[in-house]
């Protein structure tokens, strides 16, 4: 059989652009060279499209000089990559049968990359636009969650503009997702980039400012002593959930610094959590996964409250963090499938939900 030739993208227009470099060169150590035909398509921090033999190692140098331009068109075309210069003549460098997308964050997790993928009809790893989207922003996915009966932490929301104005009503807007300690956090990313744990309503003005510097919402969310578990879920309209882990971070939380700066955070895999504990975390998660129309991958996030034994569900990350010490690969490494297996195993439930897609009425052609 001839090679799948797979597009892999990373990089991008977000602050989890580093986190992106380092989940991609994890996937293209993973990816079977006689199997796969790949692309290497970095996105730079100002939107641009780059391809190369070597993309990634330029990306991680920082000297995209010996890249192409690349663009991929929003209209069917047999996911024709282009390649352009100055003369803006464009110049077919390879054909995508399928998309692998390693960019966490804003223009990559949220919907956008997946939307001109479903206009270019490129079929590509991980959940459509919809489920990425809801996902991204942590308001709009706990007030889904709450619609659902799935328990969630007391939350509030804030604009960035009531935020610039620090006024009275805004501080207690955001007091009412409870008493202190709060947790502020831009609405839509990951990798904990702009979290802060207030403790007092001096600590809660910082929180709020710094995270309205990533995103116009900001998500004011009740701090509890809690322990942090996460899950692994695989699948299209069947997913399947893996073993539970839990992170204890070497900081006050599970910061940017634990995740990727130190080496002192521990996962423990699986967690030492009960049975039945074990069996909620899952249930839950695969409920929250199909509640959002998942598809491909998710890892799901909670939070066991110390003294109570209560589980919260934090959030769903639709491209969750891949690389050979990340959690994600390793509960399913831990549940029996291993890095290059999984990733096999995305770019099949990926071509499969095309052709599902592909198999569906666009015209109506009823009576007159």
């Amino acid at each position: 059989m001839a090679p799948i030739s797979v597009g892999v993208i990373f990089g991008g227009r977000s602050g989890e652009h580093e986190v992106s470099l380092m989940s991609a060169r994890s996937v293209l150590g993973a990816l079977d060279q006689a199997r796969y035909q790949i692309t290497q398509i970095g996105i730079d921090h100002d939107g641009h499209w780059y391809s190369g033999p070597d993309a990634l190692e330029a990306f991680e140098a920082g000297d995209l000089t010996g890249l192409r331009r690349v663009a991929l068109l929003a209209e069917p075309g047999g996911g024709a990559l282009f390649a352009w210069g100055l003369g803006l003549a464009l110049e077919t460098l390879s054909a995508l049968d399928v998309v692998f997308p390693v960019l966490h964050g804003t223009f990559g997790e949220d919907g956008t990359l997946q939307g001109l993928l479903e206009l270019a009809s490129v079929p590509y790893v991980g959940a459509g636009v919809l489920a990425s989207s809801v996902a991204m922003d942590k308001g709009l996915f706990k007030h889904l969650m709450q619609a659902h009966g799935l328990p969630v932490l007391p939350f509030a929301v804030l604009d960035s503009g009531s935020i610039d104005l620090a006024s009275e009503q805004a501080l207690e807007g955001a007091e009412r997702a409870g008493g202190y300690p709060l947790f502020t956090k831009p609405a839509n990313l990951g990798s904990s980039v702009g979290i802060t744990k207030c403790n007092s309503r001096a600590d809660l003005v910082e929180g709020l400012l710094e995270a309205a510097q990533y995103d116009r919402r900001v998500l004011v969310e009740k701090g509890i002593a809690a322990r942090e578990i996460e899950v692994s879920v695989l699948g299209n309209e069947t997913p399947e959930a893996s073993v539970a882990g839990e992170v204890v971070p070497s900081r006050d939380f599970y910061s940017y610094e634990a995740k990727y700066v130190d080496d002192d955070s521990e996962l423990l895999i699986p967690a030492p959590i009960s049975d039945d504990q074990m069996a909620e975390v899952k249930g839950i998660a695969l409920e929250a996964y199909r509640a959002i129309d998942g598809a491909g991958m998710a890892r799901v996030d909670f939070l066991l409250e110390r003294d109570s034994g209560t589980l919260y569900l934090n959030e769903i990350n639709t491209i969750p963090g891949f690389t050979n010490i990340s959690m994600y690969p390793k509960l399913w490494q831990a549940s029996g499938l291993p890095y290059p297996a999984l990733c096999d195993r995305l770019i099949e439930l990926a071509l499969r939900r095309q052709g599902q897609k592909d198999g569906l009425v666009r015209r109506y052609g009823g009576e007159t």
